[in-house]
């Protein structure tokens, strides 16, 4: 059974920072592309990093030079290094499998359990 458990989310004041971990169980973990993503209240989920296996990386705009996406296979585990937040990176962040490129993320319906973030001063 596959298994993706977030930790990391929290309360942070605008401009500070939050790590979000994924680890994850019961699958390769190096076989697959990974990807974060979020949503905000009233709002439709949205990608906001993806990991391939090769290791590119791709961001939303509303994140570049602010969020990166890295993972450790050693330990199953992938990660969101959230900098300079502001509060519209306010949301739940989900970690996520997937296949494919940078720009051509497909997701696999494997997915955490969400952690909030919330961006407030």
């Amino acid at each position: 059974q596959v298994q993706l458990v977030e930790s990391g989310g929290g309360l942070v004041q605008p401009g500070g920072s939050l790590r979000l971990s994924c680890a994850a169980s019961g699958i390769r973990f190096a076989i697959n592309a990974m990807a974060w993503h979020r949503q905000a209240p009233g709002k439709q989920r949205e990608l906001v990093a993806v990991l391939t296996i090769g290791g590119n990386t791709n961001y939303a705009d509303s994140v570049k030079g602010r969020f990166t996406i890295s993972r450790d296979n050693a330990k199953n585990t992938f990660y969101l290094q959230m900098n300079s937040l502001k509060p519209e990176d306010t949301a739940v962040y989900y970690c996520n499998l997937g296949r494919g490129g940078p720009y051509n993320y497909s997701p696999l319906d494997y997915w955490g359990q969400g952690t909030q973030v919330t961006v407030s001063s």
